[in-house]
C-alpha cells in the first residue's frame, strides 16, 4: 500500500512538472522557444526518477509481471492527472492566470479534431517520448530530451499528460474531452510500445 501511495505521489509530482513546462510554453510568444523550454518539465522528471505515463508505458513489454506493471501505469496516469490539475489550479489563482486564454485556444483545436487524427498524432508523440526517455537512460545526454519534446510540440503531436494540463487550465472538461484524453492515452501507449515491440521481435528472431 505504501508503495502505491509513493507511485501516485511521484506521478503527481511528474504531472506538476509537466504543468510547469506547459506554463512556460503558454507564457512565451515564440513557439520554438516555448517548445524548447517545455522540455524542462521532462528533464526534471527523468533526473528525479518521477513517474510519467508516457515515459513508463513503453517498458510494459519487458515486464514479467505485466498485471503489476499495468497497475503501476494506472496509478501513474491518475497521479499525472492530479498533478496537472493542481498545477492548473495554482496558475488560475495567480497573476499569470491570463495564459488560460491561450490554453483554451489550444484545447479548442484538439477537441474539434477527428478521433483518427487525434489517435495518429498521439502515436507519433508516444514514439518520441519513449525514444527521449530511453535514449537519456542509455546515453545520459539531455539533448535528446529537449530535441524530442520540441519536435512533438512543434509538429502538433498529442501528449496525454500535457493535455490534462491544458484542459484543466482552460476549464473545458466534458464527456468529449475525457474520451479524447483516453484516445490520446491509447495512442501514446501504442507509440511508446512500438520500439520495444520491434526490439523484442528482433531478439526472438535471432534465437
Amino acid at each position: 500500500m505504501k508503495n502505491r501511495v509513493w507511485i501516485f505521489l511521484s506521478a503527481a509530482a511528474a504531472g506538476l512538472s509537466i504543468a510547469i513546462g506547459g506554463t512556460v510554453y503558454l507564457s512565451v510568444e515564440n513557439t520554438t522557444a516555448g517548445a524548447l523550454l517545455f522540455a524542462v518539465g521532462l528533464y526534471v522528471i527523468v533526473l528525479n526518477g518521477l513517474h510519467l505515463y508516457t515515459g513508463k508505458v513503453g517498458y510494459l513489454i519487458g515486464q514479467e509481471d505485466k498485471a503489476g506493471y499495468g497497475l503501476l501505469l494506472a496509478l501513474t496516469w491518475a497521479g499525472n492527472l492530479a498533478g496537472t490539475g493542481l498545477g492548473a489550479a495554482c496558475v488560475l489563482m495567480s497573476r499569470i492566470s491570463g495564459i488560460s486564454a491561450r490554453a483554451g485556444e489550444i484545447a479548442a483545436v484538439k477537441l474539434s479534431d477527428t478521433p483518427a487524427s487525434i489517435f495518429l498524432l498521439s502515436v507519433f508523440c508516444g514514439f518520441l517520448m519513449y525514444a527521449a526517455v530511453d535514449g537519456f537512460k542509455k546515453k545520459g545526454n539531455p539533448l535528446i530530451l529537449f530535441v524530442c519534446v520540441s519536435v512533438f510540440i512543434l509538429c502538433g503531436f498529442e501528449h496525454c499528460v500535457a493535455n490534462m494540463f491544458y484542459f484543466s487550465l482552460a476549464g473545458v472538461w466534458s464527456g468529449k474531452a475525457v474520451l479524447y484524453l483516453l484516445l490520446m492515452t491509447l495512442g501514446n501507449s501504442a507509440g511508446g510500445l512500438l520500439i520495444p515491440a520491434l526490439e523484442a521481435f528482433g531478439k526472438s528472431e535471432t534465437k
